[in-house]
């Protein structure tokens, strides 16, 4: 199993970490960030894709066709974790190497949207103190670790939970959809 976790882990880090990587290099002279979140999470679930190929793999391969609900589930959180930890370690080089301001960046964003959204200028200044105090936190690098886990790691979890609905087999053959 844990050859299983390390290698699909890897490679949806990978994909994940590239995705972002090049996401963000697109966006981050373009002061329009809107479309960096929706390909972030996009190439998260496309990433996040491996954990069926994952649990499958090991079902087939290595348990005889064969496999319940929560082992399948700790081999796609696993495999989650992995990659997520990549995605944490590839975005704190990025941040911290090659875009120092992207919190700036970002906060000027958020407030330019709020503000074309129609906003009211107490909506504002409430947004702002808002990140603001995010913009505080984001200076601490275990802030910066726990908001980029916070980013991915649920996105896997679910698939995860969806990938071992899926997949799990009963000995008698029959996949088992309905019942938890």
């Amino acid at each position: 199993m844990k050859k299983n976790v390390i290698v699909f882990g890897l490679i949806a880090g990978v994909i994940v970490s590239v995705l972002m990587v090049l996401s963000m290099a697109g966006c981050y002279n373009n002061p329009n960030m809107e479309h960096s979140m929706l390909i972030g999470y996009a190439s998260m679930v496309l990433a996040f894709s491996f954990i069926f190929v994952g649990i499958k793999n090991y079902r087939d391969k290595y348990n005889d066709g064969l496999i319940t609900l929560g082992k399948a589930f700790k081999i796609g959180a696993l495999i989650s974790l992995v990659a997520s930890t990549m995605y944490v370690i590839v975005w704190l080089v990025d941040y911290y190497v090659f875009m120092p301001d992207f919190m700036d960046k970002y906060v000027a964003q958020s407030l330019r949207e709020a503000k074309a959204s129609g906003a009211s200028a107490a909506e504002l200044a409430k947004k702002a103190k808002e990140l603001a105090v995010n913009q505080e936190m984001y200076k601490n690098p275990i802030m910066v670790v726990l908001f980029t886990y916070m980013e991915i790691l649920p996105v896997g979890i679910l698939i995860a939970w969806l990938a071992a609905l899926i997949l799990r087999k009963k000995p008698n053959g029959n996949v088992n959809v309905h019942t938890v």
